[in-house]
């Protein structure tokens, strides 16, 4: 669970007194003066005790440096195991002074989605900021930015005869059509070149491609194209293989985290503030949810400082795991004849259960979040998630293919890669 928020009332004649209190960990932090109504001081740090010395003990050497200490009575700050937790809080903070403007306040923008226009009756896609919840279905994204949102939306664009026009269609004989149209890059609902069936059929196939990020169009010309080969049909299989390419490349446009905003579900690990645990965070239904604190006690994690050969072995726990009883043993304590029908299954795993019961933990925290706090959580969600992977801490995990179970197992082996990175982080300041 969080780390509960800390108070240490502060006063400016002795700053030091105060100051000595406070950890030398990462952490973020308001500082209250003596009005109520006056607007707190919100930061994230990772080293709390230096910053607010900084800010708070005045200094002869530095003139020019943010000094708060005459205005200053009381310091409240919360500890975080990760940047990813710090932001997360700051915000949380931040949101209850400021509101909505609190998205300014921490430079946070809606990611770009590509949208598919379902409810026209000649659909099309474009591409946009403020995803409607009503229209979360035909909402795929983020996008790292506008520009790879449209880079995706125009290479698919190439691959289907969907318009790309803006206008709402009156098809009419006489409408003089649009270049894309002689280019037969179009179907020309607009002047009628195609009928309402067959341009659903295309429209459908366009969203089919955004909502599986490809795997659709793949899967039907890797099929024709195999046949075309088995059927010694060499020349159409050739042109089959390009067009697999070209799909194989606007795939690439689009990162695993680019999916349906209503489908759009992961679980994200972070180191804790506690040392013993590992931050579980869920996002789901358009909100961040966490942290739960999964224990790492009883589990074996490999220190690569200890000249450990492998440091991403499979998490392995030390506590006893307690098996049902099997339907012999049921039956020879007097259990009823039914028992013999099948042998009871073993219990699952003490550490498949402690994910289990974080993620429900989280599940049950469910509530419809407001339009600033989604946009805030899918803005805090892009920015983790696109950060050079040198740059980028923590694991990210998401259901399976049907969207419903998680990988529990995989998700262990990242605990132990995330707690793993502690040893790392220690190695590094010694």
């Amino acid at each position: 669970m969080p780390s509960e928020p800390q108070i240490l009332a502060f006063d400016p004649a002795d700053p030091k007194a105060a100051l000595a209190q406070l950890p030398r960990t990462q952490a973020v932090f308001a500082l209250y003066g003596a009005e109520a109504h006056a607007e707190p001081y919100i930061g994230r740090t990772p080293n709390l005790r230096g910053r607010l010395e900084r800010l708070l003990q005045p200094s002869a050497k530095h003139p020019r440096r943010l000094q708060l200490a005459g205005r200053v009575r009381r310091i409240e700050w919360r500890l975080t195991g990760s940047e990813f937790e710090s932001l997360l809080v700051q915000f949380s903070l931040l949101e209850k002074v400021y509101g909505a403007k609190s998205l300014e306040r921490m430079h946070l923008r809606s990611p770009a989605f590509v949208r598919f226009l379902g409810g026209n009756p000649y659909p099309r896609i474009t591409v946009t900021h403020r995803p409607s919840q009503r229209e979360a279905d035909w909402s795929y994204g983020p996008f790292p930015s506008r520009a790879a949102a449209e880079r995706f939306a125009d290479e698919a664009l190439k691959l289907f005869l969907l318009r790309r026009c803006t206008d709402d269609l009156d098809p009419n004989p006489s409408h003089p059509g649009c270049v894309y149209s002689e280019m037969k890059m179009c179907l020309a609902p607009c002047y009628q070149g195609c009928t309402d069936e067959r341009y659903g059929q295309e429209a459908a196939a366009v969203e089919s491609f955004l909502a599986t990020r490809g795997e659709s169009r793949l899967v039907t010309l890797r099929t024709e194209r195999d046949r075309a080969s088995a059927n010694l049909e060499f020349e159409s299989a050739a042109a089959l293989h390009v067009q697999v390419q070209r799909v194989e490349a606007a795939r690439g446009l689009a990162a695993e985290l680019v999916r349906p905003l209503s489908q759009l579900r992961a679980v994200i690990l972070q180191l804790s503030a506690n040392p013993d645990e590992v931050n579980v965070f869920l996002f789901e239904n358009g909100r961040l949810r966490g942290p739960a604190g999964f224990s790492t006690v009883g589990m074996r994690i490999q220190n690569e400082q200890s000249g450990s050969s492998s440091l991403f072995a499979q998490p392995m726990v030390i506590e006893p795991v307690l098996e049902a009883p099997t339907a012999e043993a049921a039956v020879a304590e007097g259990a009823p004849e039914a028992g013999k029908s099948a042998p009871a299954k073993p219990a699952r795993g003490v550490l498949e259960a402690r994910m289990e019961a974080a993620l429900a933990t989280l599940a049950e925290s469910a509530q419809a979040p407001s339009a600033t706090l989604r946009q805030a959580h899918l803005a805090l969600l892009k920015r983790w998630y696109y950060r050079p992977e040198g740059r980028r801490t923590g694991e990210i995990f998401f259901p399976d293919a049907e969207g419903r179970g998680w990988p529990v197992k995989a998700m262990l082996r990242g605990v132990g890669r995330v707690f793993a990175g502690r040893f790392k982080a220690q190695a590094a300041g010694e």
